[in-house]
């Protein structure tokens, strides 16, 4: 099975909800998706980021895909880091 655009938009993403402030103290909401920690989107009501953020995962794809980066898939069992390679 080739693993296209299609193929990841279609994958069951573990979203991260949540809301907080702005710099004026105002609400917004945000979603996040595990798999990906660079991926975030943001809106004024949750309704509306549950409405729009695949536009931002659609671009978000492709450029990972563009660049040949991996994507983790939900369910992939990330590799754990060598911490000792990384910690002296």
């Amino acid at each position: 099975m080739e693993k296209d655009l299609d193929y990841y938009l279609n994958l069951d993403w573990t979203l991260v909800e949540g809301e907080d402030l702005d710099f004026e103290g105002k609400v917004y909401h945000y979603i996040e998706i595990k798999e990906i920690p660079s991926f975030v989107f943001c809106a004024k009501t949750i309704e509306k980021a549950r409405e729009n953020y695949k536009r931002q995962l659609k671009l978000t794809l492709m450029v990972m895909l563009e660049s040949g980066e991996h994507i983790v898939e939900p369910g992939e069992e990330e590799d754990e880091p060598d911490w000792e390679s990384l910690c002296p």
